[in-house]
């Protein structure tokens, strides 16, 4: 059972985000657009096979992620709900 040993492991780090109310859970857990986003990113390297130096990878990185974020025009799935939790939660944070 090497998930559950995982949990076990884990569970002092992994607590803390049940102490969040589920809408706000939710908004946490959804990771499609980073996983879209992490995607893109390998295809770019994968492609290019070497880099000259750090600072080419990070300089074409940089513009990938330019572009990578104009695409984003769908809001977050459940973001209202979550809104709504944060500002209850976290009042003194959040600009009025």
């Amino acid at each position: 059972m090497p998930i559950s040993q995982s949990w076990r492991r884990n569970w002092a780090q992994l607590i803390p985000f049940f102490d969040f109310p589920p809408e706000i859970r939710k908004v946490i857990y959804t990771t499609n657009a980073i996983e879209s986003m992490n995607m893109s990113l390998r295809k770019l390297t994968k492609n290019r096979g070497s880099f000259p130096s750090d600072e080419a990878l990070l300089k074409l990185f940089y513009l990938a992620l330019r572009n990578i974020s104009q695409k984003w025009t769908m809001p977050l799935r459940d973001w209202k709900a979550a809104l709504t939790r944060f500002t209850i939660q976290f009042e003194e944070r959040l600009p009025q």
